[in-house]
């Protein structure tokens, strides 16, 4: 299992009119929470969640990727930032090859700063430029411009550092023309990868109150539908490819740490509010599902750290069944696609082939047969069904009706696992564009499927 550690710096010169994240502006915050202190808190934390991982008889590390999110996590020195790692190498150890990510506002570093992060041992930066269109990033309270971004691309191309920007689609008063503008502004820079957000109204940021007060409009679903397709044609026809619903990339470019993410990997949540997750089996072989979080203000987080006390605020063991809605739900975002035998082994039923036709006739999924093994006791839960199931050629789209007991090899347009299963290899679902606007529907037609909704 890969294991990761993320680390939540919680300061930004000042917070955007859109943002409902866990920063603060405050150089000092009291109780030892401040800029100044911060990496030397942090650095304590690792130890206190290192000790609590072996309370735990949880065996990780070395580290495969880290991430530095926030908050803005540049406006830390740099020394800071590199401090930290070394923290995360000493602590856990690190990857040779290891991945290792930090965001940036472009108003926050320059070349200079880029370079020395790489001699300290990062791998990748992720800027934050949202658009480049100057009035849709005055709406979002963006104070940097389009050649902030392109000055910070080339300085991290010399110093050697893997590149992505982050984009925002939906802000109010942004026309189709405007968020075509801004997808060709990022291929214009040459990065190997761009993710692609929908704007988020939080109904407490000044961005919510100002469309609660019909200042601004309210973000449109079609537009924003219409915006998806846009970019995901954009950057397909350029040479980057989605690899999760709101991430493209070159080839090999992808970010190593979000997949992690998505395939439910575990990880370290470092920092105010950071999160957490870990899935292991102890020494008498029970099988136990962690998800955490820490303390949210940075001051009484401070404060807990500095008492030797690991500062989670809130935690959750997940059963089988939480389990198996979350490996559902994260296959389904991602290209690798849903593994139908993992989510049967997690739900403890077979998924039917009848839903599965249906998803892919509807055009939300496509299916992949792999060459992975079917095991034991995911071939026993079919066995344990009907084996002669037949299909309604106009209902499922199928050119012709089959039964496991006859079909050699499952139909493409009405893959029938269980015939699969029989056959010895898994099939995976993987999301169509449809698929991905329509994300939540093809997670709940499959978790109703199996009896998890």
């Amino acid at each position: 299992m890969p294991f990761s550690v993320y680390i939540h710096v919680p300061f930004c010169m000042r917070r955007c009119g859109y943002c409902d994240f866990n920063t603060y502006t405050a150089l000092d915050l009291g109780g030892g929470a401040s800029r100044a202190t911060f990496a030397q808190v942090a650095l304590r934390d690792m130890q206190l969640h290192r000790r609590w991982q072996e309370e735990q008889g949880i065996a990780v590390g070395p580290v495969d990727t880290v991430f530095f999110g926030g908050g803005t996590p540049t406006l830390l020195p740099v020394d800071d930032l590199i401090s930290l790692l070394g923290g995360v190498r000493s602590i856990w150890g690190l990857k040779p090859d290891a991945e290792v990510t930090t965001e940036a506002n472009p108003d926050t570093i320059d070349a200079d700063g880029l370079a020395r992060l790489a001699d300290g041992g990062f791998t990748r930066v992720s800027f934050g430029m949202q658009s480049a269109v100057p009035h849709v990033l005055r709406t979002l309270d963006r104070t940097h411009t389009p050649a902030n971004v392109e000055a910070c691309v080339r300085g991290a191309r010399r110093a050697g550092l893997r590149h992505s920007v982050d984009l925002i689609y939906g802000t109010p008063g942004e026309s189709l023309d405007d968020w075509r503008t801004s997808v060709q502004a990022a291929l214009d820079l040459g990065v190997e990868h761009i993710s692609a957000y929908a704007l988020a109204i939080e109904p407490t940021t000044k961005m919510g109150r100002l469309i609660r007060q019909g200042k601004l409009p309210k973000p449109d679903d079609d537009d924003e539908a219409n915006k998806y397709e846009i970019v995901d044609s954009m950057l397909e026809q350029t040479g980057l490819s989605w690899y999760e619903v709101s991430n493209w990339a070159v080839p090999g470019q992808e970010s190593q740490h979000n997949l992690n993410y998505w395939r439910n990997s575990d990880w370290a949540g470092i920092g105010p509010g950071a999160h957490g997750h870990y899935r292991w089996t102890d020494a008498h072989g029970e099988i136990h599902d962690w998800r955490g979080s820490e303390v949210l203000h940075p001051r009484p987080w401070a404060v807990q750290v500095a008492q030797g006390k690991l500062p989670v605020a809130s935690q959750e063991w997940l059963d089988d069944h939480a389990h198996a809605e979350e490996v559902a739900m994260l296959g389904l975002r991602i290209r690798e696609g849903l593994s139908v035998q993992d989510l049967e082994e997690a739900a403890g039923r077979v998924l039917p082939q009848q839903v599965i036709a249906r998803l892919v006739h509807d055009d939300l999924v496509t299916v992949r047969v792999t060459d992975t093994p079917i095991r034991p006791e995911v071939l026993a839960l079919h066995q344990a069904q009907d084996k002669h199931v037949s299909m309604s050629q106009t209902e499922y789209g199928a050119a012709a009706s089959f039964s496991t007991s006859t079909s050699s090899k499952p139909h493409p347009f009405a893959p029938d696992n269980s015939a699969i299963a029989q056959q010895g290899y898994d099939i995976r679902l993987v999301p169509t564009r449809k698929g991905r606007l329509l994300n939540d529907t093809v997670i709940d037609q499959v978790c109703q499927a199996v009896g998890l909704w």
